[in-house]
């Protein structure tokens, strides 16, 4: 997700896939908040964030809002947990996470989220740029 978006605005960092690891099946498969949406986060904080603590967050942060709300409303919720039915950190969800093929609804997922965050970003850069 981070990385796609990324490479969507020209960036390009090997740092990028370990930033991310550690939020993979809802935050250290605590079944928290999807990894996919927090990623979605990262990717619009890395277009639109702050480079100083002085600099104004409220775009970023509005932008991060509606892309939270707009993941609850098409997927019904933001956490891993209540998206897959199940928690990734026991040995019984990773068995129920397998055998119902629960990685494709989570790929669906990322991309879903992903696309959503890419319109939210170009959106915000048409209207800053007039474009």
């Amino acid at each position: 997700m981070l990385q796609s978006i990324a490479e969507s605005l020209d960036i390009r960092s090997e740092i990028i896939p370990r930033i991310a690891t550690g939020l993979c099946g809802g935050v250290a498969r605590t079944g928290d908040i999807c990894g996919a949406v927090s990623g979605g986060v990262l990717a619009i904080s890395l277009a639109t964030g702050r480079n100083h603590p002085a600099e104004p967050r409220e775009d970023n942060q509005r932008l991060a809002r509606m892309f939270l709300d707009e993941c609850e409303r098409q997927f019904g919720s933001t956490r891993c947990e209540k998206l897959m039915g199940c928690r990734l950190d026991t040995p019984e969800g990773m068995k129920f996470f397998k055998e119902n093929k629960l990685r494709e609804k989570c790929a669906f997922l990322t991309r879903e989220a992903a696309r959503i965050a890419t319109r939210l970003v170009k959106e915000h850069e048409c209207a800053r740029t007039g474009t």
